[in-house]
């Protein structure tokens, strides 16, 4: 396990840059922490980094998925906080992601008898008055 720590925002969003230039599909992350820890955060910048700054990335929360291409990878962004029941993983397009994607998970604990087992962990939690970052691959 690898742990970062980030003062900011600003540090969290550098740190998340630079991991997603380390991504190639089929990746999966699965991003997990409390609500309003930096999930969405971390998922919005890999995303930009990888699609240009200017992409707009909303919060799938009520879509579920949002998907995304840069011209090499197509990205899937879940939101599984509102799914409630594993046969709708299926029916969201789950499985197609993780096997082609790069796909990025937030509330993934529903989702883990699907997940690859190369699947990509972070965990974040607050840490003093910024973030611990620790991933797990």
């Amino acid at each position: 396990m690898k742990t970062y720590i980030t003062k900011d925002i600003n540090e969290t969003r550098g740190w998340a840059a630079d991991f997603s230039k380390t991504l190639h599909a089929p990746v999966t992350i699965a991003l997990h922490g409390d609500l309003g820890v930096g999930k969405s955060e971390i998922a919005r910048t890999i995303i930009q980094t990888l699609c240009g700054a200017d992409t707009v990335v909303p919060s799938p929360t009520f879509t579920i998925v949002q998907s995304y291409e840069n011209g090499k990878d197509r990205l899937s962004h879940f939101d599984l906080y509102r799914v409630s029941d594993v046969s709708e993983l299926v029916e969201i397009g789950l499985l197609h992601a993780v096997q082609n994607d790069i796909t990025l998970i937030e509330w993934p604990d529903i989702a883990k008898d699907f997940l690859p087992s190369d699947t990509v962990h972070i965990y974040i939690t607050e840490f003093q008055d910024g973030r611990k970052i620790e991933v797990a691959d």
